[in-house]
């Protein structure tokens, strides 16, 4: 599906990390470990960034910018990034199960789904199944 691209640059082609500003430090790695079904020990969390384990070469950070008193957050209406699930009802299903909040529902395009979720402090991730 996606083809090999060479760089030309000092930059490289590719997501390195993706960086969610959140509030609740700890509240927002529960979270992230809940929708991602993973396992942290939050009482081993410090602020002001935490990095959750994921597998591929993109990274996920969390940063409550505790020492950047500076810094306003701001989240946007569209999904940052989007994770993964091959079968998207059972996903579905599964964040409703765990009280998740969905803010929009199921989208088919051909073969291609998604819906999207909203975190703790308002951020928008999107489950797709490509």
């Amino acid at each position: 599906m996606s083809e090999k691209v060479t760089s030309i640059s000092a930059i490289q082609s590719h997501i390195n990390n993706v960086f969610v500003h959140v509030t609740d430090l700890k509240k927002s790695v529960a979270w992230y470990a809940d929708l991602l079904g993973i396992t942290i020990d939050v009482s081993e969390v410090q602020s002001p960034v935490h990095n959750i384990p994921v597998t591929g070469q993109t990274g996920l950070s969390l940063d409550d910018h505790t020492f950047d008193p500076s810094f306003h957050r701001s989240p946007g209406s569209g999904p940052m990034f989007n994770v993964f699930a091959a079968d998207i009802d059972e996903a579905y299903k599964e964040l409703q199960r765990k009280n998740m909040k969905v803010i929009r529902e199921i989208e088919w395009h051909g073969e291609v789904a998604w819906f999207n979720v909203e975190d703790p402090d308002g951020n928008v991730v999107m489950v797709c199944n490509c």
